[in-house]
Protein backbone atom coordinates (compact mmCIF):
# COMPACT_ATOMS: atom_id res chain seq x y z
CA UNK A 1 0.00 0.00 0.00
CA UNK A 2 1.67 3.31 -1.01
CA UNK A 3 0.97 6.37 1.13
CA UNK A 4 0.21 9.51 -0.49
CA UNK A 5 1.82 12.53 1.88
CA UNK A 6 -0.27 15.80 1.13
CA UNK A 7 1.73 18.69 0.28
CA UNK A 8 2.01 22.06 2.98
CA UNK A 9 0.17 24.61 1.14
CA UNK A 10 2.88 27.26 -0.14
CA UNK A 11 2.28 31.35 -0.85
CA UNK A 12 4.36 33.69 -2.06
CA UNK A 13 4.31 37.20 -0.19
CA UNK A 14 6.21 40.49 -1.83
CA UNK A 15 6.38 43.37 0.89
CA UNK A 16 7.25 46.54 -0.30
CA UNK A 17 7.48 50.03 1.51
CA UNK A 18 3.91 51.07 0.75
CA UNK A 19 2.41 54.52 -0.63
CA UNK A 20 -0.23 56.80 1.27
CA UNK A 21 -3.94 55.84 -0.12
CA UNK A 22 -3.99 59.28 -1.50
CA UNK A 23 -2.10 62.39 -2.69
CA UNK A 24 -3.80 64.49 0.20
CA UNK A 25 -2.28 65.83 3.24
CA UNK A 26 -5.10 63.91 5.75
CA UNK A 27 -3.39 60.80 3.72
CA UNK A 28 0.42 62.04 4.20
CA UNK A 29 0.14 62.60 7.42
CA UNK A 30 -0.97 59.12 8.61
CA UNK A 31 1.56 57.53 5.97
CA UNK A 32 4.50 59.88 7.41
CA UNK A 33 3.24 58.89 11.27
CA UNK A 34 3.80 55.93 10.30
CA UNK A 35 6.69 55.96 8.33
CA UNK A 36 8.99 58.49 10.29
CA UNK A 37 7.79 56.70 14.07
CA UNK A 38 9.83 53.45 12.52
CA UNK A 39 12.52 53.27 14.79
CA UNK A 40 14.68 51.20 12.18
CA UNK A 41 14.34 54.77 10.16
CA UNK A 42 14.98 57.42 12.70
CA UNK A 43 17.17 56.16 15.18
CA UNK A 44 16.75 59.00 17.59
CA UNK A 45 15.82 58.65 21.59
CA UNK A 46 11.82 58.25 21.35
CA UNK A 47 10.79 61.58 23.31
CA UNK A 48 12.80 63.58 21.21
CA UNK A 49 11.91 62.55 17.98
CA UNK A 50 8.32 62.64 19.09
CA UNK A 51 8.44 65.97 20.13
CA UNK A 52 10.27 66.37 16.48
CA UNK A 53 7.80 64.52 14.41
CA UNK A 54 4.52 66.34 16.38
CA UNK A 55 5.61 69.46 16.56
CA UNK A 56 7.67 69.96 13.70
CA UNK A 57 7.68 67.95 10.99
CA UNK A 58 3.63 66.57 10.68
CA UNK A 59 2.13 70.19 11.01
CA UNK A 60 3.94 70.87 7.47
CA UNK A 61 5.33 68.12 5.55
CA UNK A 62 2.13 66.53 4.82
CA UNK A 63 0.67 69.15 2.54
CA UNK A 64 4.58 69.62 0.99
CA UNK A 65 4.35 66.07 0.04
CA UNK A 66 0.88 65.59 -1.11
CA UNK A 67 1.71 68.32 -3.42
CA UNK A 68 4.65 66.05 -4.76
CA UNK A 69 2.61 63.27 -4.78
CA UNK A 70 0.12 64.97 -7.13
CA UNK A 71 2.74 65.31 -9.88
CA UNK A 72 3.04 61.33 -9.85
CA UNK A 73 -0.08 60.18 -9.41
CA UNK A 74 -1.77 58.57 -12.08
CA UNK A 75 -5.93 59.26 -12.47
CA UNK A 76 -6.38 55.32 -13.68
CA UNK A 77 -4.00 53.78 -11.74
CA UNK A 78 -3.34 55.88 -8.70
CA UNK A 79 0.41 55.29 -6.99
CA UNK A 80 2.78 53.93 -9.41
CA UNK A 81 4.67 52.33 -6.71
CA UNK A 82 1.19 50.46 -5.89
CA UNK A 83 0.35 49.90 -9.29
CA UNK A 84 3.73 48.05 -10.34
CA UNK A 85 3.69 45.87 -7.31
CA UNK A 86 0.43 45.17 -8.09
CA UNK A 87 1.54 44.28 -11.76
CA UNK A 88 4.58 42.53 -10.30
CA UNK A 89 1.98 40.54 -8.34
CA UNK A 90 -0.11 39.57 -11.25
CA UNK A 91 2.68 38.37 -13.74
CA UNK A 92 4.22 36.01 -10.81
CA UNK A 93 0.84 34.54 -10.44
CA UNK A 94 0.70 33.80 -13.82
CA UNK A 95 4.64 32.02 -13.35
CA UNK A 96 2.89 30.42 -10.27
CA UNK A 97 -0.43 29.17 -10.83
CA UNK A 98 -0.44 26.74 -8.42
CA UNK A 99 0.47 28.75 -5.69
CA UNK A 100 -0.88 32.13 -3.71
CA UNK A 101 0.78 35.08 -4.37
CA UNK A 102 0.30 38.16 -2.61
CA UNK A 103 2.02 41.61 -1.64
CA UNK A 104 1.88 43.33 1.25
CA UNK A 105 2.96 47.24 1.93
CA UNK A 106 4.70 47.94 5.24
CA UNK A 107 3.01 51.08 5.63
CA UNK A 108 -0.34 51.71 4.02
CA UNK A 109 -2.84 49.11 2.26
CA UNK A 110 -3.01 46.49 1.84
CA UNK A 111 -1.25 45.71 4.95
CA UNK A 112 1.24 42.88 5.52
CA UNK A 113 -0.70 42.33 8.55
CA UNK A 114 -4.16 42.06 6.59
CA UNK A 115 -2.74 39.68 3.99
CA UNK A 116 -0.67 37.58 6.24
CA UNK A 117 -4.37 36.35 7.76
CA UNK A 118 -5.91 35.99 4.66
CA UNK A 119 -3.37 33.34 3.19
CA UNK A 120 -3.38 32.04 7.17
CA UNK A 121 -7.33 31.77 6.78
CA UNK A 122 -6.68 30.19 2.85
CA UNK A 123 -4.57 27.53 4.56
CA UNK A 124 -1.35 28.66 3.77
CA UNK A 125 1.02 26.89 5.87
CA UNK A 126 4.55 28.05 4.16
CA UNK A 127 5.28 31.46 2.78
CA UNK A 128 8.20 32.64 0.93
CA UNK A 129 8.54 35.88 1.57
CA UNK A 130 10.26 38.32 -0.84
CA UNK A 131 11.59 41.85 0.18
CA UNK A 132 11.49 44.59 -2.93
CA UNK A 133 14.94 45.69 -1.45
CA UNK A 134 17.83 44.30 -3.42
CA UNK A 135 20.41 45.69 -1.18
CA UNK A 136 19.81 45.28 2.66
CA UNK A 137 19.70 47.84 4.93
CA UNK A 138 18.48 47.76 8.41
CA UNK A 139 16.27 50.69 7.48
CA UNK A 140 14.01 48.80 4.64
CA UNK A 141 14.99 44.95 4.72
CA UNK A 142 15.44 44.79 8.39
CA UNK A 143 11.96 47.17 8.67
CA UNK A 144 10.47 45.03 6.28
CA UNK A 145 11.17 41.83 8.86
CA UNK A 146 10.16 43.34 11.96
CA UNK A 147 6.52 44.37 9.65
CA UNK A 148 6.16 40.31 8.89
CA UNK A 149 6.95 38.69 12.50
CA UNK A 150 4.88 41.54 14.17
CA UNK A 151 2.24 40.66 12.22
CA UNK A 152 2.72 36.70 13.04
CA UNK A 153 3.01 37.42 16.53
CA UNK A 154 -1.38 37.58 16.65
CA UNK A 155 -1.35 34.61 14.88
CA UNK A 156 -2.62 31.08 16.72
CA UNK A 157 -1.15 28.96 13.78
CA UNK A 158 2.45 30.46 12.67
CA UNK A 159 3.27 29.50 8.52
CA UNK A 160 6.48 28.13 7.72
CA UNK A 161 8.41 31.26 7.13
CA UNK A 162 11.06 31.23 3.92
CA UNK A 163 13.15 35.26 3.32
CA UNK A 164 14.94 35.73 0.13
CA UNK A 165 18.52 37.30 1.18
CA UNK A 166 19.46 40.41 -0.39
CA UNK A 167 19.92 39.96 -4.53
CA UNK A 168 21.83 43.08 -4.78
CA UNK A 169 24.68 40.98 -6.93
CA UNK A 170 22.22 38.39 -8.32
CA UNK A 171 22.72 37.67 -11.90
CA UNK A 172 19.14 37.88 -12.58
CA UNK A 173 18.87 41.11 -10.76
CA UNK A 174 21.64 42.69 -12.88
CA UNK A 175 20.52 41.17 -15.83
CA UNK A 176 17.06 43.22 -15.85
CA UNK A 177 18.67 45.83 -15.00
CA UNK A 178 20.85 46.16 -17.70
CA UNK A 179 18.36 44.89 -20.26
CA UNK A 180 16.02 48.11 -19.17
CA UNK A 181 19.19 50.19 -19.41
CA UNK A 182 19.90 49.38 -23.02
CA UNK A 183 16.44 49.47 -24.17
CA UNK A 184 15.97 52.96 -22.54
CA UNK A 185 18.98 54.36 -24.15
CA UNK A 186 17.99 53.02 -27.27
CA UNK A 187 14.77 55.34 -27.00
CA UNK A 188 15.81 58.70 -26.12
CA UNK A 189 16.68 60.75 -29.25
CA UNK A 190 20.43 61.63 -28.00
CA UNK A 191 23.95 59.97 -26.60
CA UNK A 192 24.22 60.57 -23.05
CA UNK A 193 27.85 62.31 -22.17
CA UNK A 194 27.36 60.38 -18.88
CA UNK A 195 25.02 58.15 -16.80
CA UNK A 196 24.84 58.47 -13.11
CA UNK A 197 23.50 55.66 -10.80
CA UNK A 198 21.38 56.83 -7.82
CA UNK A 199 20.76 54.91 -5.00
CA UNK A 200 19.11 56.03 -2.18
CA UNK A 201 20.62 57.42 0.62
CA UNK A 202 21.22 56.49 4.56
CA UNK A 203 23.43 58.46 7.40
CA UNK A 204 27.05 57.49 7.36
CA UNK A 205 26.62 57.04 11.03
CA UNK A 206 24.05 53.93 10.30
CA UNK A 207 26.96 52.18 7.94
CA UNK A 208 29.31 53.33 10.88
CA UNK A 209 27.33 51.40 13.75
CA UNK A 210 27.49 47.76 10.73
CA UNK A 211 24.53 48.52 8.23
CA UNK A 212 26.27 46.98 4.89
CA UNK A 213 23.97 48.81 2.81
CA UNK A 214 26.90 50.94 1.39
CA UNK A 215 29.12 47.37 0.55
CA UNK A 216 26.08 46.05 -1.49
CA UNK A 217 25.43 49.10 -3.48
CA UNK A 218 29.31 49.04 -4.40
CA UNK A 219 28.67 45.02 -5.29
CA UNK A 220 25.46 46.11 -7.13
CA UNK A 221 27.09 48.74 -9.06
CA UNK A 222 30.33 46.98 -9.89
CA UNK A 223 28.40 43.94 -11.16
CA UNK A 224 26.27 46.57 -13.68
CA UNK A 225 29.12 47.65 -14.87
CA UNK A 226 30.82 44.66 -15.53
CA UNK A 227 27.56 43.57 -17.65
CA UNK A 228 27.05 46.97 -19.59
CA UNK A 229 31.29 47.36 -20.04
CA UNK A 230 30.75 51.40 -19.52
CA UNK A 231 34.66 52.96 -18.54
CA UNK A 232 35.13 54.27 -15.80
CA UNK A 233 34.70 58.33 -16.45
CA UNK A 234 31.48 57.56 -18.23
CA UNK A 235 29.63 57.06 -15.02
CA UNK A 236 29.42 58.02 -11.41
CA UNK A 237 27.36 56.17 -8.23
CA UNK A 238 25.70 58.39 -5.79
CA UNK A 239 23.06 58.52 -3.00
CA UNK A 240 19.82 60.88 -3.21
CA UNK A 241 16.68 61.22 -0.70
CA UNK A 242 18.32 63.39 2.02
CA UNK A 243 16.43 63.61 5.23
CA UNK A 244 17.37 65.73 8.69
CA UNK A 245 20.42 67.31 9.56
CA UNK A 246 23.06 64.39 9.86
CA UNK A 247 26.05 63.82 7.24
CA UNK A 248 24.65 60.97 5.01
CA UNK A 249 26.62 58.84 2.35
CA UNK A 250 27.95 60.57 -0.33
CA UNK A 251 27.99 61.72 -3.08
CA UNK A 252 25.33 63.38 -3.51
CA UNK A 253 22.99 63.16 -6.34
CA UNK A 254 22.45 66.54 -6.94
CA UNK A 255 25.84 68.15 -5.76
CA UNK A 256 27.64 65.41 -8.51
CA UNK A 257 25.04 66.31 -11.03
CA UNK A 258 25.67 70.09 -10.69
CA UNK A 259 29.74 69.33 -10.85
CA UNK A 260 28.94 67.12 -13.88
CA UNK A 261 27.42 70.41 -15.61
CA UNK A 262 29.77 72.20 -15.12
CA UNK A 263 32.38 70.14 -16.80
CA UNK A 264 30.36 70.05 -19.65
CA UNK A 265 28.49 66.69 -19.46
CA UNK A 266 25.38 68.02 -20.17
CA UNK A 267 23.34 65.13 -21.38
CA UNK A 268 22.54 62.75 -18.38
CA UNK A 269 20.80 59.57 -18.05
CA UNK A 270 20.46 58.75 -14.52
CA UNK A 271 19.75 55.39 -13.03
CA UNK A 272 18.19 54.11 -9.60
CA UNK A 273 18.83 50.45 -9.71
CA UNK A 274 17.83 50.16 -5.61
CA UNK A 275 14.07 50.82 -6.83
CA UNK A 276 11.92 47.86 -8.03
CA UNK A 277 9.29 49.90 -8.73
CA UNK A 278 8.97 53.62 -9.56
CA UNK A 279 7.55 55.64 -6.78
CA UNK A 280 7.78 59.45 -5.45
CA UNK A 281 11.81 59.08 -5.45
CA UNK A 282 12.18 57.91 -9.11
CA UNK A 283 9.89 59.96 -10.43
CA UNK A 284 9.31 63.38 -8.79
CA UNK A 285 12.78 63.43 -7.08
CA UNK A 286 14.77 62.43 -10.09
CA UNK A 287 12.79 63.16 -12.77
CA UNK A 288 11.25 66.71 -11.96
CA UNK A 289 13.69 67.95 -8.87
CA UNK A 290 17.19 66.87 -9.77
CA UNK A 291 16.53 67.24 -13.74
CA UNK A 292 15.26 70.94 -12.82
CA UNK A 293 18.13 71.27 -10.65
CA UNK A 294 20.67 70.12 -13.36
CA UNK A 295 19.07 72.52 -15.77
CA UNK A 296 19.64 74.92 -13.61
CA UNK A 297 23.60 74.35 -12.89
CA UNK A 298 23.83 74.64 -16.79
CA UNK A 299 22.43 71.10 -18.25
CA UNK A 300 20.19 70.28 -21.09
CA UNK A 301 19.17 66.91 -20.90
CA UNK A 302 18.50 64.50 -17.80
CA UNK A 303 16.39 60.71 -18.41
CA UNK A 304 15.47 59.08 -15.59
CA UNK A 305 15.66 55.58 -16.61
CA UNK A 306 12.57 53.49 -15.42
CA UNK A 307 12.80 51.22 -13.06
CA UNK A 308 12.44 47.35 -13.18
CA UNK A 309 8.51 47.42 -12.45
CA UNK A 310 6.50 45.02 -14.31
CA UNK A 311 9.21 44.38 -17.19
CA UNK A 312 9.71 40.82 -18.21
CA UNK A 313 12.83 40.47 -17.71
CA UNK A 314 12.48 41.10 -14.04
CA UNK A 315 9.23 39.09 -13.50
CA UNK A 316 11.62 36.28 -15.29
CA UNK A 317 14.51 36.96 -12.37
CA UNK A 318 11.68 37.14 -9.62
CA UNK A 319 10.32 33.84 -10.87
CA UNK A 320 14.11 32.54 -10.86
CA UNK A 321 15.13 34.38 -7.62
CA UNK A 322 11.71 32.84 -5.79
CA UNK A 323 12.23 29.01 -7.01
CA UNK A 324 15.87 29.00 -5.81
CA UNK A 325 15.23 30.29 -2.31
CA UNK A 326 12.03 28.05 -2.51
CA UNK A 327 13.25 24.72 -3.41
CA UNK A 328 11.70 21.42 -2.13
CA UNK A 329 8.62 24.03 -1.66
CA UNK A 330 7.93 24.41 -4.95
CA UNK A 331 7.06 21.93 -7.51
Amino acid sequence: MVTTVKMAKTGILLIQLGTPDAPEPKALRRYLKQFLGDRRVIEVPRLIWWLILNLFILPRRPAQSAAKYRRIWDDQTGSPLLHYTRRQCEELQKRFPEYQVRFGMQIGNPSVKSVIREMIDAGIERIIVFPMYPQYSATTTASAMDCLFHALESERRVPAIRVVPPYYAHPEYLEAIATIIQEETKKISWHPDHFVISFHGIPIKYAQKGDPYATHVVRTTRGLIAKLGWKRDSWSQTYQSLFGRDEWLKPYTDDTLSKLAAKGKKKIFVITPGFTADCLETIDEIGHESKEHFMESGGEMLHQCRCLNDHPRWIEAMEKIIRQEGAGWLS
